[in-house]
């Protein structure tokens, strides 16, 4: 960090933490995300411009097997996950790399697929790096249940109950993905195909996309394979309840080479933090409301950590 420079522009009057303090693993391993990370990036711009996102179709059976089309609708563009949910018996549900079968696979398309598209997909996407693939695909996704939480709050619902607060919390999620694959790898679409467009020119925006319809998905499978279950008794998944939910991740292999290989961003990210924590303390005089503020933030931030 250049960090006599950083301070200069941004008139702070407190030194930046030593770099060696926070590039220290256990520091960057609990941080939590910020206005620059990567999904934040794009749940602003969805917001902002008013993107529409949601099922076109779903035709999965009473287990929930089948394929589904969620579609993101922007201002200029269309984007659909195509998703195929597949029975897996347990022991061949594994997160490794070298594994041939998982519970759903995804592909995001560059637009909205056609039948003709779909019967393609069904023959390739479950087949993840041995199947074929043509430009429309950006993204190839896989992901596995979690076995503590998804029967549990399958279960819950069928029976007219909500799910196990401290369970929800403790897990986070209802699947997560063994690997999210994009930029021309196993012959999706290269980046240059979409790194012009505004909505995905950001790192990892076409990623991010496809796990954010992806968490939608899995919500509304599991309600589907309750509410199966027992028409009579079921209840959906309280809303509290479900923005506790994200998308788990098995390994995250993928980010160890990209940090190593991207120094720079990797330091924008870290002096944009530090940066705001020396501007804040810099501040001498804070009016009452402002103090407030704090106080109502800081009951709030409580809850995370």
């Amino acid at each position: 960090m250049v960090q006599n420079e950083t301070q200069a522009l941004v008139n702070v009057t407190v030194p930046l933490r030593p770099p060696a303090m926070v590039s220290s693993l256990a520091r960057m391993g609990s941080s939590f995300p910020s206005c620059l990370s990567f999904m934040r990036l794009l749940v602003r711009r969805l917001h902002s411009e008013s993107w529409s996102v949601g099922p076109s179709c779903l035709e999965v059976d009473d287990q929930g097997y089948g394929y589904m089309v969620y579609t993101a609708r922007g201002p200029e563009r269309h984007y659909s996950l195509v998703g195929f949910s597949n029975a897996l018996d347990d022991d061949q549900r594994t997160d490794r790399v070298i594994a041939t079968a998982w519970d759903a696979s995804f592909v995001l398309f560059d637009g909205e697929p056609s039948s003709k598209d779909i019967d393609r997909l069904r023959n390739s996407v479950p087949k993840q790096e041995a199947g074929r693939f043509e430009a429309t695909e950006l993204v190839l996704a896989r992901a596995n249940r979690s076995m503590r939480l998804f029967e549990h709050v399958c279960e819950s619902l069928s029976n007219g109950r909500q799910p196990d607060t401290k369970l929800v919390s403790e897990i986070g999620y209802l699947m997560r993905t063994t690997a999210v694959y994009g930029n021309g790898k196993f012959g999706v679409a290269d980046r240059s195909r979409i790194e012009t467009r505004a909505e995905l020119a950001g790192p990892f925006q076409a990623e991010m996309l496809t796990l954010y319809m992806i968490r939608m998905f899995t919500t509304d499978l599991v309600e589907h394979i309750a509410r199966r279950r027992s028409p009579d008794r079921f209840v959906p998944l309280e809303r509290s309840l479900k923005r506790h939910l994200g998308i788990g991740n098995a390994t995250g292999l993928g980010m160890a080479p990209f940090l190593v290989t991207h120094p720079r961003l990797l330091n924008n990210w870290l002096m944009a933090k530090e940066t705001a924590l020396a501007r804040v303390r810099s501040i001498t005089n804070v009016t009452p409301d402002k103090l407030e503020r704090l106080h109502g933030l800081l009951g709030r931030a409580r809850q995370h950590v």
